[in-house]
């Protein structure tokens, strides 16, 4: 019993000692600290969103306003956090780099690192006390067994669940548990039409030039899909477009890319495109779009996931991931959910108030993302206030935010 109380008084020695090794600094975010972050992080694991590419490029888009936060051990960075403050009427918020483009949310890390998150927060409170609200939404619950640190905050399940299929036993394999036989007869039936269509090709964008084109046609193809679904475009600002640019465009000198276009070319006119990053060995789904015409009831964007997820196979992959969003052409593949997390926490009075705000809108939120019949109710009210009718099927990503 003595022995047991010395080890355990002797770990807690070590742990103290260990805290007391670390520092924490918080920067505003600006082109020189996005420059150290990418150092930082560059022996740090993180998801795409975190990733030092992402970042600089979302900075040199929108000359965002935001912070960084970097827990050091010794002087070297073990844990290092980016955010952006934004607006939401008379509060300011502070989120995750890219805002609702950003999923799967998961902050460099150094391996078997458990950083204390309630200094990080101190530290950010007294950097910028005109924070009312740390709203960090789609946090991936943990990695290679490692856990989220953000989640030791008062955190609540998001609202949309995230879908993958796993493709450790190859394409094959992953056809032969999930319908394999009509996917391959639709397979067929689809390269017939595309083929009497003008013939077809799938590109992989490996210029400059081939990621301005299909960015440009995913641009086009997202904004008509959202007048028809009633909403705001989440693409349509030209900061957007240019993070987008930078952001694929630099990945070109990588292999294998962080981030990569695929598109599908339908007598000589791009009929569907995707936007994919990679995460260690899981190949993710960030967005994509499909022309709607006279080839949508061919279901371009079920022929080119069809195509990804094979290659993905081919290449290695363990898993493909659709990201947020439930939708009945993820779930024809998916095998695998993920229950994202969000973290709501306030910094001030007021902000106090803002998170009661928000928590009760993303339990309505649920509410209607988990009942098939309302959120069907949502999607035909929308279309219905747009004036526009049902769209055509075929692969595009879903409408996320009722």
């Amino acid at each position: 019993m003595v022995d047991a109380v010395a080890r355990i008084a002797e770990g807690r020695a070590h742990e103290e000692a260990a805290r007391a090794d670390l520092s924490v600094s918080v920067s505003a975010l600006t082109a020189t600290t996005a420059a150290a972050y990418a150092v930082a992080a560059r022996d740090l694991v993180c998801a795409p969103p975190q990733a030092p590419a992402w970042i600089s490029a979302w900075v040199r888009a929108f000359e965002a306003d935001g912070i960084v936060a970097t827990v050091a051990r010794s002087g070297r960075p073990v844990y290092v956090l980016a955010l952006e403050v934004v607006r939401w009427g008379p509060f300011r918020v502070a989120r995750l780099i890219g805002g609702t483009h950003a999923n799967g949310n998961f902050a460099p890390i150094a391996r078997h690192a458990r950083p204390d998150i309630r200094p990080i927060v101190a530290a950010i409170r007294h950097a910028r006390p005109d924070i009312d609200l740390l709203r960090l939404e789609r946090l991936l619950p943990e990695h290679g067994g490692q856990r989220n640190p953000l989640l030791d905050l008062p955190h609540a399940p998001s609202p949309n669940v995230s879908l993958a299929c796993g493709l450790a036993g190859g394409f094959t394999e992953l056809l032969g548990r999930s319908s394999g036989k009509r996917k391959r007869k639709k397979y067929r039936s689809q390269s017939r039409k595309f083929d009497a269509a003008g013939g077809f090709r799938r590109i992989e964008a490996r210029t400059a030039a081939e990621v301005e084109r299909q960015l440009d046609a995913f641009l086009d193809m997202k904004a008509a899909r959202f007048r028809k679904a009633g909403i705001a475009n989440v693409f349509g600002d030209a900061a957007m477009r240019r993070f987008l640019l930078d952001l694929f465009t630099g990945a070109l000198a990588t292999s294998p890319k962080p981030f990569v276009l695929h598109a599908l070319e339908v007598g000589g006119r791009l009929r569907a495109v995707t936007g994919s990053s990679r995460f260690g060995d899981t190949l993710i789904c960030e967005f994509g779009a499909i022309v709607e015409d006279e080839l949508s009831h061919a279901s371009p964007g079920d022929f080119l996931f069809f195509e990804n997820i094979r290659e993905a196979a081919e290449q290695g992959m363990a898993i493909y991931d659709f990201s947020v969003g439930d939708e009945l052409y993820k779930r024809l593949w998916c095998d695998i959910e993920t229950i994202h997390q969000d973290v709501t926490h306030p910094l001030s009075l007021k902000g106090h108030a803002l998170a009661a705000v928000v928590r009760a809108a993303n339990r309505g939120k649920a509410y209607i993302k988990n009942s098939p019949a309302l959120w069907r109710l949502v999607k035909t009210l929308r279309r219905q206030a747009a004036g526009k009718p049902q769209p055509a099927a075929g692969g595009d990503q879903d409408d996320r935010d009722p």
